[in-house]
């Protein structure tokens, strides 16, 4: 074959590569259309499905004007699901990952209508079918052996439940200084992510308090890179609170979340799919698990008890010298937070009565009666979705840590990379 046959033949098969890979695009962007469509309509059946939205508002109406059946959804879910089974899974990195991403949003949007038209998964059954993982079974002896730990730490006789809740009343914010505590919190918070990353030009938030929510507290994305951040008052706050809702909720959590997302994949990639946030699928289990790491990445080593102690202890007018033994406390508090999903996996299968899972809430997760009370709540309406805040956490530090190493610097790049992108929970494995 001469040279000049080859080269034309190169041409045309690049040519022809090029036509495959433009329809297949065409065609996942068509699918991610009538993904975003699909979940708008189910969300006019499920008020917490539809947790951000800021596509076209044209497409809010007509969803709203749809009075297809839930039925009928969840054919449209099995015939998206066919659909995207007949694109081939692209080769380059984040068209694959956008590939993976609309099966499992679409998969997950199908569970929730079939829990809708009375279909009751065991737990770990919906946690792998909504949001891509299953948490680990962790027996109440784990928990035992963390309670007697802190039982060294507490003053006092009788219960560690009880004596951890006497000892924490002292670090309760009064209410008159909740705004001011959780406002500086939040500076902090923006001023150590702006350090280390990019964000979009503009973005902003504002802070409301609200009561009457089974959930202390909720960022509500409004796209343009703006989020409103709702603080639950109804249960008292207590001063670790302010930088745990301040990093979660806006820097470098859900609202930075939100936004690199609008930033890279909606406004840069075109991909239509990401304007929408469903609750109840994989991307939550990112969008927690990466909120609550952030924390980490935000306050490293001893730098969030240095910060409390000087800064947000004053604040609430509390004492300064309590800080690093209330810090150590709450380290071991933290060990105990698979408890909720213990409780949430064994009531919601029917092991055990919802004043049970109260009891276990007190005994293992050192939560008052109210506050395992409000929990419950949260169980009831949001079942499975518990899972997504500790092993959320554990999925995206060990990735992050995984690729990054010891080096802050990198860890941040890591995680940035992470947040801006549309990679799974089976993706951190």
């Amino acid at each position: 074959m001469t040279f000049r046959r080859l080269r034309t033949r190169l041409v045309g098969l690049a040519a022809a590569l090029a036509v495959a890979a433009c329809a297949r695009d065409t065609a996942m962007d068509d699918i991610a259309r009538a993904y975003v469509q699909l979940v708008l309509a189910v969300g006019e059946h499920d008020l917490d499905l539809v947790d951000a939205y800021y596509g076209p508002p044209a497409w809010r109406e007509t969803a709203h004007a749809d009075s297809a059946s839930l039925e009928t959804l969840h054919g449209r879910a099995d015939v998206l699901l066919a659909r995207l089974a007949e694109v081939e899974r692209p080769d380059e990195e984040y068209a694959a990952m956008r590939h993976d991403y609309l099966r499992h949003q679409v998969g997950a949007v199908r569970a929730r209508v079939a829990t809708l038209l009375g279909r009751n998964f065991l737990f770990d059954d919906e946690s792998r079918v909504l949001y891509d993982a299953v948490a680990p079974h962790v027996p109440a002896e784990r928990f035992q052996a963390v309670l007697g730990r802190l039982s060294a730490l507490l003053p006092g006789p009788g219960p560690v439940a009880a004596r951890y809740e006497h000892y924490r009343r002292g670090f309760v914010i009064p209410p008159a200084r909740v705004d001011t505590v959780f406002v500086r919190a939040i500076a902090e918070c923006r001023a150590r992510t702006r350090a280390h990353l990019p964000l979009p030009e503009g973005e902003r938030f504002s802070v409301e308090y609200v009561t009457g929510q089974p959930w202390s507290a909720y960022n509500w994305y409004q796209g343009d890179f703006t989020s409103v951040i709702q603080v639950n008052t109804d249960l008292p706050i207590h001063v670790d609170r302010a930088v745990d809702l301040a990093c979660h909720e806006g820097y470098p959590g859900h609202h930075v979340y939100n936004a690199l997302l609008e930033q890279h994949l909606v406004r840069e990639r075109g991909w239509v799919e990401f304007s929408v946030y469903p609750l109840f699928s994989p991307q939550s289990l990112i969008a927690e698990g990466s909120a609550n790491y952030g924390i980490t990445i935000a306050f490293p080593g001893s730098e969030r008890v240095a910060f409390e102690r000087d800064v947000l202890f004053p604040l609430a007018g509390l004492d300064p010298a309590e800080a690093e033994r209330y810090a150590q406390v709450r380290a071991l508090v933290d060990e105990l937070s698979y408890a909720g999903n213990e409780a949430a996996r064994r009531y919601l299968d029917g092991e055990i009565s919802g004043d049970e899972a109260q009891e276990w809430l007190v005994t293992y997760g050192l939560m008052d009666p109210p506050r395992a009370a409000q929990r419950l709540r949260f169980i009831d309406r949001y079942r499975s979705y518990v899972i997504n805040y500790n092993l959320g956490q554990d999925l995206v530090a060990r990735y992050v840590e995984r690729h990054a190493g010891d080096a802050a610097a990198q860890r941040w790049q890591v995680f940035g990379e992470l947040i801006g992108s549309p990679r799974l929970p089976s993706g951190l494995e």
